[in-house]
């Protein structure tokens, strides 16, 4: 069983940054994929970014550059810094953590929201 809970959301306007945690809690975290995730009203949730156990990252096209994922296994946690953001990168966000083929465990989410 894994519990992770986001922080770091806020208000910012378009063209800065924030940087959301994920703290994790539960077994194996190190060896776990972990991923960033977000959904805007009306809106399938989309896959932003993904890290594997060996910190290699993957990317949605529309994230690339700006974006930038992150962990650290001594301290359990994932991160994500968001840089140049876009008023349509406004979204709920989530972390989630791979188990087998599936992301299983979510957290609550974290908003972000990005004025223009």
């Amino acid at each position: 069983q894994v519990q992770l809970v986001e922080s770091g959301g806020g208000l910012v306007q378009a063209g800065g940054s924030l940087s959301l945690s994920c703290a994790a809690s539960g077994s194996s975290f190190s060896m776990r994929q972990m991923a960033w995730y977000r959904q805007s009203p009306g809106n399938q949730r989309e896959l932003v970014a993904t890290i594997t156990s060996s910190s290699k990252t993957n990317y949605a096209d529309s994230v690339k550059g700006r974006f930038t994922i992150s962990r650290d296994n001594a301290k359990n946690t994932v991160f994500l810094q968001m840089n140049s953001l876009k008023p349509e990168d406004t979204a709920v966000y989530y972390c989630a953590a791979r188990e087998g083929l599936l992301f299983k465990y979510w957290g609550q989410g974290t908003q972000v929201t990005v004025s223009s």
